[in-house]
């Protein structure tokens, strides 16, 4: 038995039967813009993987204190307690 209960047989024939109907010179086509498409994704995660700087990653964006949470919350709580009277 090959991969999964199909045989090397069966295989072949599979692939006889999509070379009939869709013929190499489509195979082809199919086959490199699969493979340009796969290089291109590749291209793009070393890319994106080069962009990371671990400075940036480290540093926060803003810095908020525990007061200011707090504040702007019952803040909000009140106006809208405001706008409903």
């Amino acid at each position: 038995m090959g991969l999964g209960g199909i045989s090397l047989w069966q295989l072949l024939i599979v692939l006889v039967i999509v070379i009939v109907i869709f013929g190499t010179k489509r195979l082809t086509s199919l086959g490199s813009d699969l493979g340009g498409a796969v290089k291109g994704f590749r291209k793009a995660m070393g890319d994106a993987d080069k962009d990371d700087d671990p400075a940036k990653i480290d540093k926060q964006d803003a810095e908020f204190s525990a007061s200011d949470a707090d504040t702007s919350d019952t803040s909000t709580a009140s106006n809208d307690s405001k706008q409903n009277s």
